[in-house]
Formats: structure tokens, C-alpha cells, sequence
């Protein structure tokens, strides 16, 4: 059976992204656009972003995840080492990352490589989050196969009892990546399908060379 969804269509008219207020560096504009989102758009999650990976079986996949902070040098999040996407990473750390903001009529896409931060950057994050999350990290190992929810949930209960007066250690397995981009596209909607594109290109003396793309 076939859907179809031809007729979903809209006309994006809200703003416009032209090279005289961009400035020369992604990392302000991203600033100033993740500001403009969060405060004057409902946007659940914001820093909500797809991350997109090589698998070690030769397939991309996506994913979405939490960005945790940023700055010039890169774009941070946190997961599990061991997990498929941090195997993916370890072997190909070439990743790349999209937000995708709706409400603004807006997308960045962010082309770089992907290096776990230092321990003591994830120690901290790790010891900010509930302890709930924090035992979570410990019982799951993620991506693998599992007979049942009831298992993890087992697995939970146990850790809670051991951990019931006691500072959750942050499990080597569990910390932040950095990615630090080479390239990052600034994408807003138009009407006519005439969007507004405008990449930076990380060049040799570490400068940004800006173009328009064709929409």
C-alpha cells in the first residue's frame, strides 16, 4: 500500500540569512541562532541534534542526541564508549551533526571529527546528572541484545541498593565526545523553495571561507 504525501507542503517565510550579518566565524552564529530558538520559539529540546556516524559494517546511520555544551572548539555530547556509535566513532571518527529547528524554519549541519574529551570534563558532567541517570549508565550496556525490560530493570533496582548512600563512580565506558567541525552549514527556509544556504569552510590558516549554495 502506498501513501501518498504529495500535498504536505509549506511555505517558509519567516526570516531570511544573507552574508552581511553572519559575521566570519560559524561558532557566533550558532550561538546567536540557538538563542534566537530557545527564547523566542517553542522548541522542546533545542539542543536536541542527529548524529550521523559510518558503522563498522560499512553503513551510516543517525541517531539523535543531547548537546551538552559548546564553544570555538567544538560541539559536545556524551554517551556510552561502548556502544555502537561509540564503536563507529573509534573506528571513523569523520561524523557529522544536524539540528533541525522547525519553528525558526532553520537547519545547521556540521561536518567534522569526533574526540573524546578529557576525563575530567565527563567526571564533572557525569557527577551534574540525577542519580538516576547516572545508575542508568551503569546498568546499561547499550546497544547490546537483552532477553527483557525486566532484566534492565533488575540490573536498576540492584544498583540502587548498592549505591543507596554512596557517589555513583562514572564508569570508564561512559563519557563526552567533541567534535570539532571542518565545515558548518547555516540553512533557512525561503518561499519558493529558494532557501537561504551559507556554508563556512575551515580553511589551512584555521580562517572561514563563507559561500552560498544553490538551494
Amino acid at each position: 500500500m502506498k501513501t501518498d504525501l504529495s500535498n504536505y507542503r509549506k511555505s517558509y517565510e519567516k526570516q531570511e540569512l544573507l552574508e552581511d550579518n553572519v559575521g566570519d566565524n560559524p561558532f557566533a552564529l550558532f550561538e546567536r541562532w540557538f538563542h534566537e530558538v530557545d527564547h523566542h520559539f517553542e522548541v522542546g529540546e533545542p539542543n536536541a541534534m542527529t548524529l550521523n556516524t559510518v558503522g563498522i559494517d560499512g553503513y551510516p546511520k543517525s541517531r539523535v542526541v543531547l548537546l551538552k555544551s559548546f564553544s570555538a572548539e567544538g560541539f559536545v555530547f556524551y554517551t556510552n564508549y561502548e556502544s555502537e556509535k561509540g564503536k563507529a566513532i573509534a573506528a571513523n571518527p569523520n561524523v557529522c551533526l544536524s539540528f533541525f529547528w522547525p519553528e525558526a524554519e532553520r537547519q545547521v549541519i556540521i561536518k567534522g571529527k569526533a574526540q573524546k574529551v578529557k576525563a575530567e570534563e565527563s567526571d564533572q558532567y557525569f557527577h551534574s546528572r540525577p542519580k538516576g541517570s547516572q545508575l542508568g549508565a551503569l546498568a546499561s550496556q547499550q546497544s547490546e541484545v537483552i532477553e527483557s525490560r525486566e532484566v534492565l530493570e533488575k540490573k536498576l533496582m540492584a544498583l540502587e541498593k548498592d549505591y543507596d548512600s554512596k557517589e555513583v563512580p562514572r564508569p570508564d565506558f561512559w563519557g563526552g565526545f567533541i567534535v570539532e567541525p571542518i565545515e558548518v552549514e547555516f540553512w533557512q527556509g525561503r518561499p519558493n523553495r529558494l532557501h537561504d544556504r551559507l556554508r563556512f569552510l575551515k580553511q589551512s590558516n584555521l580562517d572561514w571561507k563563507i559561500d552560498r549554495l544553490s538551494p
